[in-house]
């Protein structure tokens, strides 16, 4: 096709020609079928894969090929000129030839058809003009499958008839509308679709265009979450475990109503306090301690932290409690988040004088049922020394008797309930030096 005039004349026209050598390969291509070379490349790679081999196809190989809402008469011949083995080929569009003027979806076109978002164009009557990839996939095709087809070809009568109802609306009131509708998922499931259709002209009429994104599987991760939040509120509120979720830098975010009666504090007064103001000052040694665990927590050095601690209510009384800590959310380097939980604790209780270590070493003896003198043996002390600490143990703890002592001693939280032989119930019990 060496003409310039009649390649001149051919951009005018709804037409689309190439060139291409023995191998296929395009030399040359040109024509006013298509206003954009995206798609004028489409069109011939799809022109290329559909036609039959020059070399096998007949002289004059003619076909009639769709194309996102076209249709074209194609032929292509073998040059019989000095350039041997080259073949042209022409498409005219067929029907009515359109004016020069550009497409007015082209834009809307180019810029959703290989968007995730579903995206169509249908005539008054229901016939699709054009789709993008996403739309063909939603029923297991392609779009130039699509192209040409009606509603009711692809849809189940009841759906079609309310996708017509709803063109029709657009067509009428000329201005776009946003809904959800629900349609019928390839897997037979029923999904759920947010977007907008409007008003375009296409062909020198008034279509409707239409782009929705499936938020189906949106909507079910957002009911999973939202049962989850309200399982995980009946654990907090209906369990009776006391605990309160932190952030990260202490500060309480939520709290179960248990947890608030065990301070003896309202949720709402609960809600924002600083953890720490609701320990009872311990040595210097056990706030550090708990102070790098809980940065260990933060920095996802470790998930889980379980420890002892002494916890002041609204009324300065103290209970030594188990406390579990867990983290939450999933980043990699820094918890949002800290759940508590309390599983043990001990009676509510006046601050009293430290405890010495054979106070509390005497304390695991006498709940073993050791005598005085069994003690005094054990610990390598006299008689009337043990006999002091016990008399002073009573002060202490108010219990007359030793068996109310060994029970002081277990409801205070100095012995832990679930040892034997009797020991303490931490390291380093905050009414005691060790």
């Amino acid at each position: 096709m060496d003409d310039s005039r009649l390649k001149t004349l051919l951009e005018h026209l709804p037409a689309f020609w190439w060139e291409a050598d023995e191998t296929g390969r395009v030399l040359d291509q040109g024509g006013g079928a298509f206003t954009d070379t995206g798609t004028a490349h489409r069109f011939l790679d799809r022109l290329l894969r559909e036609l039959p081999d020059p070399a096998h196809a007949p002289r004059d190989a003619r076909r009639r090929v769709r194309f996102e809402g076209r249709t074209f008469d194609v032929t292509r011949l073998p040059d019989e000129s000095a350039d041997h083995g080259r073949t042209h080929g022409l498409a005219v569009e067929a029907g009515t030839p359109r004016a020069e003027a550009p497409r007015e979806d082209a834009a809307f076109a180019d810029l959703v058809d290989l968007a995730p978002a579903a995206a169509f164009i249908r005539d008054g009557d229901g016939r699709y003009l054009w789709a993008n990839h996403a739309y063909g996939h939603l029923y297991g095709t392609v779009p130039d499958e699509v192209v040409g087809k009606y509603i009711e070809d692809l849809d189940e009568p009841a759906d079609a008839d309310r996708f017509r109802t709803l063109d029709q609306e657009i067509l009428s009131r000329g201005t776009p509308v946003r809904h959800t509708l629900g349609y019928r998922r390839r897997d037979g499931t029923t999904g759920r679709a947010v977007g907008h259709r409007f008003p375009v002209r296409e062909n020198a009429q008034t279509c409707v265009a239409g782009i929705y994104v499936d938020v189906t599987d949106h909507l079910r991760a957002t009911v999973r979450w939202q049962e989850a939040e309200e399982n995980l509120q009946a654990l907090r509120d209906h369990s009776g475990l006391p605990c309160a979720l932190l952030s990260a830098n202490g500060r309480v975010v939520e709290a179960s109503a248990a947890a608030a009666g065990l301070l003896r504090l309202s949720p709402h007064d609960l809600v924002g306090l600083r953890a720490h103001t609701l320990l009872a000052p311990e040595p210097e040694p056990d706030l550090d301690r708990l102070l790098r665990r809980w940065n260990d927590l933060i920095a996802r050095r470790t998930r889980r932290v379980e420890t002892s601690v002494v916890l002041v209510d609204a009324h300065g009384l103290r209970r030594r409690a188990r406390l579990h800590l867990t983290t939450t959310g999933h980043s990699a380097t820094r918890a949002r988040r800290v759940w508590a939980v309390v599983t043990h604790q001990s009676l509510a209780h006046e601050a009293h004088t430290p405890l010495t270590a054979a106070q509390i070493r005497i304390l695991s003896l006498l709940a073993e049922g050791s005598s005085n003198g069994d003690i005094a043996t054990s610990l390598q002390l006299s008689r009337q020394t043990v006999d002091y600490h016990l008399s002073r143990l009573r002060h202490l703890l108010g219990a007359a008797t030793r068996p109310s002592l060994v029970a002081r001693a277990y409801v205070l939280g100095i012995l832990t309930p679930c040892a034997w032989p009797p020991r303490s119930a931490t390291a380093a019990y905050p009414l005691s030096v060790v």
